[in-house]
């Protein structure tokens, strides 16, 4: 998979983990192993993608086919780690989710727009 379709696809994730956000009530006990298996279960296929987007961005940004900082990746993969996880046990103000999900589309737009 290239990183433009990798973005899109990322970018489609972070719609659905804004619903998520937005739309689930917080667990009632956040150590609850059928709700953490059910987090697992819902997480894992979304952090092998993010991670495979930033070993792509990186060489990207390092072969000066986008312009974005070498930091912006990074950032942008640690913010989407925190997304995916505040997306289910909803334990962030909305203003703070918020920033983070706005940052993340920023560089996934940057991204789209080299590409």
């Amino acid at each position: 998979m290239d990183l433009k379709q990798l973005t899109i696809q990322l970018r489609s994730e972070l719609e659905g983990l804004k619903a998520n956000y937005l739309q689930q009530e917080k667990p009632e006990n956040k150590r609850d192993k059928v709700f953490f298996e059910y987090v697992k279960e819902k997480t894992t296929p979304v952090f092998q993608l993010i991670e495979e987007w930033e070993v792509l961005a990186s060489s990207y940004v390092k072969n000066r086919e986008v312009n974005v900082h070498p930091q912006q990746v990074v950032s942008t993969k640690e913010n989407l780690d925190l997304i995916l996880m505040h997306s289910y046990y909803i334990d962030v103000k909305r203003k703070r989710y918020m920033e983070l999900y706005r940052s993340v589309h920023y560089v996934f737009d940057l991204i789209l727009e080299d590409l």
